[in-house]
């Protein structure tokens, strides 16, 4: 019997708010609501009249309106922010609601285990099947499955309704409302494996040869004890079978039970930042000689070591963690944010220089998982809360499971700047949860991450110390436990706003484009962040606050972080290429960042700070042709003058050791805004279907071809063929819904997210703006 994995993300009906239900006076109603099937009325029962067609079958149209919506879906994505909302979680209105599905299966599927795997829904949830009440979910954030087996109905439809809850939220940053990440059905044999049930752990023994125990939990839904053999294959990523092993147990009617085997390996290829190979187990269930299921996932071989001399190694390879923070949200699509995205993100990560992230605070999807283990990016994977309750223990082994064999997760970090760190309270919590770590997963390194030092009660319990911030504490940290590295679990939350080249505007929430350190807790840029990571053998590295910008955490009249290296419509900063020149080292690619732009029309004579970042020994900077001074460089150091504004040619030459002219990089003073101009930016990985978004940037062009980073019109979007304009953006202080394919544009860049479909091969977007010529992007796809 062949295991099905089936999309479940089309065709849902949504209904935004509460709906009120009366609750009748008569015993016999809430006689029967004491029952198996307590819902008869309301969204969550069986027979609940929902369309989005008033005069659907000449029934009575209910009060509330019900519209169609696919998944990933978050409701929230497109509020108009207002001041009157928390700050923190951006400024909306964060509303309940209602999803409702409709579906059959038919005699074939009886005796099959069927359940639901959820992704993701923000932030609590309580799922219903033809009346019955089936699950409730505390956390926006860790997957969960619902077994519908004994509830499901065949040859008839059946009702599947969620309620999301989001009055009671879990962070202090933008949470989305909504089922936002995917939903599947799955059938499976009535003996089968289990959910996330295959675990590879890899074992160097030395002389490139390796033992890969293998653990698989077979689930038994049948009402019989069954007798079972796992035959599993270890294969290459072109599919060729390595290995092979067997295991065999005995699992119980209606239960589990965990089947080991063992495989040898050797000279296996190795997982590593640079080669991020991986191989497939494939676990084969048999009962007697009938296969009943197959199902694999993918592993890596690796070896890590870490010390306070030589500090961490891949496969015996020095690296510092040149990492980065980040939430899974995007300014474009809220919460609810396609795969292919979350691969360009993380291609935008790799082209700054990152090599580590950080799941900050929360289990993230798993397409953003994948693309982790497919780039080679080392991983801290950190869960959602810090306890030791029956609730939080079960969210954590659903994401230890989920997560254990990816090559990418070296790292565990149990709490972020949790108060019960410093307590004995929160001493014991760790100890607890440490333990549940080792059971399940006992080769990463385990950390925490501490933003209050000095009174830490757990550091001698971690792996590894883990700090937010507090710089200076570093060597009282160091002195205090010698023996110990530490990691920076987040550092430098330095703001900036895109292409803003004035002092900070507090009226605007502006901050300064320059790599300025603001922040009281965070006083150090990233120069000197790095700077220090690197003159310490026991740091290990850090991670940086954040990759990319966020909605929440903000001050008004912004709506977002703005932390980020690349702003909230996915439009680089000039930090970005801070990082870029800090984190690339010179033999690899020559770097050369030069800021700000020259084109400042009416400040002639006005002294304008002029800034070079590289990981060359030298740059040099000419305006018009002449030579304003050349300077020699450390690693992490930047060039800086101050230049008396003519309008022309800004021109940043980097040198090697030798003399020898290794990039340049050249400013031109803009005419007036000409013609506006498109760019697709992830063509590389884009197909016409419903799945994936398009990314473009929009910008203006003068008459000679030079992009005008001033220029700010109100720019119309249209896309016809293979896709729709879904959202816009510019300005984090923007205060219309992104929703709008209408754009003020600021500084120079708008961002435009473009929803795919299958209707057409190819795509066409227009752009449109008074006094200016228009733009259209035509991209055929093969």
């Amino acid at each position: 019997m062949k295991r099905e994995k089936i999309s479940f993300d089309k065709d849902w009906f949504f209904h935004k708010g509460d709906i009120n239900t009366s609750i009748s006076d008569e015993k016999g109603v809430n006689y029967i609501g004491g029952k198996t099937e307590r819902y008869h009325v309301g969204p969550a029962a069986k027979d609940y009249y929902v369309s989005v067609d008033s005069f659907e079958n000449n029934m009575e149209h209910k009060t509330e309106s019900w519209v169609k919506v696919d998944l990933p879906h978050d409701y929230l994505a497109g509020e108009v922010p207002d001041k009157k909302y928390n700050c923190a979680l951006g400024f909306v209105n964060y509303e309940n609601a209602w999803y409702i599905k409709k579906f059959k299966l038919t005699d074939e599927d009886r005796g099959k285990h069927i359940s639901l795997l959820f992704e993701g829904v923000a932030t609590h949830a309580t799922v219903y099947l033809n009346g019955g009440l089936m699950k409730h979910n505390f956390c926006g954030y860790t997957s969960f499955e619902v077994d519908i087996s004994d509830m499901v109905r065949f040859n008839e439809v059946n009702t599947l309704s969620v309620y999301v809850d989001t009055r009671e939220h879990e962070g202090w940053w933008y949470e989305g409302g909504g089922i936002y990440r995917h939903v599947y059905m799955i059938k499976n044999a009535p003996v089968s494996v289990d959910l996330y049930g295959i675990y590879a752990r890899p074992k160097f023994l030395g002389d490139e040869k390796w033992d890969v125990d293998t653990e698989i939990t077979v689930r038994n839904d049948s009402l019989k004890t069954k007798r079972v053999t796992v035959k599993c294959s270890l294969l290459d990523s072109d599919g060729n079978t390595v290995a092979t092993a067997e295991g065999k147990g005995s699992v119980l009617d209606k239960d589990k039970n965990r089947i080991f085997s063992k495989f040898s390996v050797d000279s296996p290829k190795r997982w590593s930042p640079e080669t991020p190979y991986q191989y497939t187990v494939k676990a084969d269930v048999y009962v007697g000689k009938e296969l009943t299921d197959s199902q694999n996932v993918k592993f890596g071989f690796r070896t890590f070591s870490y010390d306070t001399e030589n500090g961490f190694t891949i496969n015996g390879k020095p690296y510092k963690i040149k990492g980065v923070c980040d939430h899974e949200s995007s300014g474009f699509f809220g919460k609810a944010v396609p795969d292919n995205v979350h691969r360009y993100k993380v291609r935008l990560m790799k082209e700054m220089g990152v090599n580590g992230y950080r799941t900050s605070h929360y289990m993230q999807s798993e397409a953003l998982m994948d693309a982790f283990d497919e780039n080679g990016i080392i991983v801290m994977n950190e869960p959602r809360w810090y306890e030791s309750t029956d609730e939080a223990r079960e969210q954590l082994i659903t994401h230890m499971k989920r997560d254990r064999n990816r090559p990418s997760v070296f790292f565990w970090s149990l709490g972020n700047e949790e108060y019960y760190h410093e307590t004995d309270e929160g001493r014991r919590i760790m100890q607890s949860l440490i333990s549940l770590v080792r059971k399940y997963d006992p080769d990463k390194m385990i950390t925490a991450a501490c933003d209050k030092p000095k009174n830490e009660k757990i550091f001698d319990l971690v792996d590894v110390i883990g700090l937010n911030y507090n710089l200076p504490y570093y060597k009282t940290a160091h002195e205090n436990y010698p023996d110990k590295c530490i990691v920076a679990t987040e550092n430098c939350a330095v703001s900036s706003t895109r292409g803003w080249y004035h002092a900070d505007d507090n009226t605007r929430a502006y901050r300064t484009a320059y790599d300025e350190g603001v922040a009281s807790f965070s006083p150090y840029n990233r120069e000197y962040n790095w700077k220090f990571m690197m003159e310490k053998s026991h740091v290990l590295g850090a991670f940086q606050w954040t990759a990319f910008e966020y909605k929440g955490e903000a001050i008004w009249p912004r709506i977002g972080s703005q932390c980020g290296a690349v702003d909230l419509y996915l439009q680089k900063k000039d930090v970005f290429y801070v990082n870029k020149a800090l984190w690339t080292e010179p033999e690899e690619k020559a770097v050369l960042h030069l800021m700000p732009h020259w084109s400042f029309n009416g400040f002639e004579g006005e002294k304008i700070k002029v800034c070079a970042y590289t990981n060359a020994p030298a740059v040099e900077l000419f305006l018009n042709g002449r030579s304003l001074g050349k300077q020699s460089l450390n690693r992490y150091d930047h060039a800086e003058w101050q230049v008396p504004y003519e309008a022309g040619e800004l021109t940043a030459k980097a040198y090697n050791k030798d003399g020898d002219i290794i990039a340049t990089e050249t400013h031109k003073t803009a005419g007036r805004p000409y013609r506006l101009m498109l760019s697709l930016d992830n063509a590389d990985d884009l197909r016409p279907c419903e799945k994936d978004a398009a990314i473009i940037s929009c910008y203006v062009v003068d008459e000679n071809g030079i992009e005008v980073p001033t220029a700010e019109p109100l720019v119309h979007f249209t896309a016809e063929g293979a896709g729709t304009v879904y959202s816009t953006g510019s300005d984090v202080a923007e205060h219309d819904s992104v929703l709008n394919p209408d754009r003020k544009m600021r500084a120079g860049r708008i961002g435009v997210a473009v929803k795919m479909n299958s209707s057409s091969k190819t795509l066409k977007v227009y752009a449109e703006a008074d006094g200016l010529i228009s733009a259209v992007l035509t991209y055929k796809f093969n």
